[in-house]
């Protein structure tokens, strides 16, 4: 599934499930809960802290979901062609950082 159907599957849902979109500054909120989920399990699973039972189940997977579920409404509430803007980029990324990465002596 490319960026463009995703946008598409969440406004169907959206439309079919969910009344309507929260507005944009709920929707930010949101975001931000979502990745704390996620940088609470990365801090515990990968990091130094100490995982507690009840967070032993989570999947990190479905939770990054959950943000970039976020990420697709506000996309589509604010008229974001995030397949084009990615692509976008993807390539200013591709040649700004084409020969970056590979001479930094910190990543040898």
């Amino acid at each position: 599934m490319n960026i463009q159907n995703a946008q598409k599957e969440v406004d169907d849902w959206i439309k079919e499930h969910g009344v309507r979109y929260f507005n944009e500054l709920t929707n930010m909120a949101q975001l931000t809960e979502e990745v704390g989920e996620v940088a609470r399990i990365i801090a515990r699973r990968y990091g130094e802290q100490s995982e507690k039972e009840s967070d032993k189940d989570k999947d990190l997977g479905e939770e990054l979901a959950d943000v970039m579920f976020v990420v697709l409404c506000l996309a589509n509430q604010t008229g974001v062609d995030l397949q084009s803007a990615f692509d976008k980029r993807m390539y200013k990324k591709g040649k700004r950082d084409h020969d970056r990465h590979h001479n930094n002596e910190k990543l040898k």
